[in-house]
Order: structure tokens, then sequence, then C-alpha cells
């Protein structure tokens, strides 16, 4: 029992020791985002395009989360049935999540390095069938700060979801564009 209490009492701690001198370093931006979705070990999909909107919030400087929303729509697949070849249409994908970062490595001057994990919940969507499951991503991530308040962004990030008929992972790699809305520095 004590150990389940030590550890959230000292990220408390930390916590209370971090945001006061922090308490200045917050803001909030929009962004949107498009690029492809590559299945892997799957037959019954092809790659497709995904795009969505983020909604980066940096809480303090080394956490930030990002809330957002993303819709992929994959390519036709080929299954077997009966040993004969048959085309299966491709998922439309709709998710709604949320990414969470721990610091960020500058590699120059308005140039970042950021790894991130992320949770949301999907749902595959084709004739015949919908499914909503929970997706875990992880990824990584390089920014380029064009002005003050501008960004462009590319990702490379790995989803994996765990639906009723197998495990579905998806490569996706996008480029994006963000505008911080609001920065108290």
């Amino acid at each position: 029992m004590r150990r389940i209490l030590v550890l959230p009492a000292l990220a408390l701690a930390l916590g209370l020791v971090l945001i006061p001198s922090t308490s200045h370093a917050f803001s909030i931006g929009i962004g949107a985002f498009g690029g492809t979705s590559i299945p892997i070990s799957q037959d019954d999909v092809g790659t497709g395009a995904a795009y969505g909107a983020r909604l980066p919030i940096k809480i303090i400087p080394l956490v930030s989360v990002e809330p957002y929303w993303s819709k992929s729509t994959l390519g036709d697949g080929t299954i077997d049935v009966g040993g004969v070849a048959t085309t299966v249409d491709g998922f439309d994908v709709d998710s709604f999540g949320v990414n969470a970062f721990l610091g960020s490595l500058a590699a120059a001057p308005g140039i970042r390095f950021y790894p991130y994990i992320g949770i949301a919940s999907s749902k595959f969507s084709r004739s015949g069938s919908d499914i909503t499951k929970t997706t875990y991503n992880f990824g990584i991530g390089a920014g380029l700060g064009l002005v003050k308040s501008l960004s462009i962004d590319g990702r490379a990030e790995m989803n994996v979801t765990d639906t009723d008929d197998q495990t579905r992972k998806f490569g996706t790699l996008t480029i994006g564009l963000s505008y911080t809305l609001f920065s108290k520095l």
C-alpha cells in the first residue's frame, strides 16, 4: 500500500516545485496535417491517405499534450475466399485521441526533434463492418519554426489496434502546419 502512495506523492511534490517556476510557459495552437497510412502485414487493406487536425497545448516547457482527430481512407485489399482471390473495400478509419510529448531535442536554431506516444478511439468502417477499438501510437517528429507563431512538422508514426479479427498495424507519414493561437512565455 505504501508503494502505491509514494509514486503519486513524489509526482505531486515535483509538480508543485516545478509549476511556480514555469507557470508562465503556456501555449495553445492549432494545426492541420496530411500524408499516407501504410498497412503492415495486412492483405485486406491497401495504402491510403491520412489527414486531420491537432490542438497542441504546451503545459510547461517539457510537457505538451495534443488532442487530435485523424481520418485515414485505406485502399482496397485482396483476401482468399475458398481459394479464390477476392477484392474487399479498404477501411475508413476515424480516430479521436491525444498525444503526449516529454521534451524535445533542439538540433539547430528553429529545428527540433521530439518523440511522442498517444492513445485514441478508432472506428474502422467498410461495407458490412463497423468496429470501434483503442489504438496506441508512438512516433518521432521534426519541427521547423518558420516564423514565431508558425511551424512545419513532419512525423513518422506507428499505430497499433487490436481488433476482433487481428492486430492491425499502420505506419503513418505526415507533414503539417501548426499555428500558435496563444502563448504566455
